[in-house]
């Protein structure tokens, strides 16, 4: 369903060129933010990042979310590529957050409430292994904070089915183009955000509402 939204948006963004409208950029990509002073980053991927960050970005000490790709071989990929499922890539999010406010061990918590993790290679009506259930850790700490998370997750049932994320060592992320940045804000009108993203993120402020930032509470 989504990338027949997007194939609409190409169409759309061609008739624009056409008649000498502006186009937004499709192609345009923004360098990625290196941390900040006291930041720590986290990358993880549940299905399309439109919700997805949006729901982390909602998280108090959340500074940055980016929409884009890891898990892959390609370096630089575009949307169409990722989605062609030649390069490897998972549609992720990258958070940059203020380890003072948030732990790790929070955010990895709210990722596998944002999303459905026993689903595999797949959420809902986005299917392939570019919308996989995958977490990364930079650390062996972090590896062993999303393991015991899986585990004491299925332990409770809170699912119906075992998680199958994916818990990989972070390589390298790379930035969507511009217009997935702040998607699920900028296009609230959208049929996609509408009936597909909007209910994820509103299931995910019930679950995590003590740990959201005042305005999502």
């Amino acid at each position: 369903m989504k990338r027949f939204f997007l194939n609409v948006f190409g169409i759309l963004l061609f008739a624009g060129v056409a008649s000498g409208q502006p186009t937004g950029g499709a192609n345009d990509f923004t360098p990625l933010p290196k941390p900040k002073a006291g930041e720590q980053v986290a990358t993880f991927g549940g299905g399309c990042f439109w919700s997805m960050s949006e729901a982390t970005a909602e998280l108090k000490g959340v500074n940055k979310v980016i929409s884009g790709y890891a898990g892959g071989t390609t370096k630089n990929p575009t949307y169409d590529q990722v989605a062609s499922l030649t390069t490897g890539h998972a549609e992720c999010s990258q958070i940059y957050y203020d380890p003072k406010v948030i732990s790790f061990t929070t955010l990895a918590n709210a990722f596998f409430f944002a999303h459905d993790p026993t689903e595999l290679n797949r959420q809902g009506p986005d299917v392939g292994t570019d919308y996989r259930s995958i977490a990364f850790y930079r650390t062996p700490e972090e590896k062993n904070i999303l393991l015991g998370l899986i585990k004491k997750i299925n332990k409770s049932k809170h699912y119906h089915g075992a998680i199958v994320t994916q818990v990989v060592p972070f390589t390298a992320f790379y930035s969507a183009e511009n217009y997935h940045q702040g998607y699920y804000r900028l296009n609230g009108d959208k049929a996609y955000i509408m009936q597909v993203s909007k209910p994820k993120v509103m299931k995910f402020r019930k679950v995590m509402k003590a740990e959201l930032k005042p305005e999502f509470q």
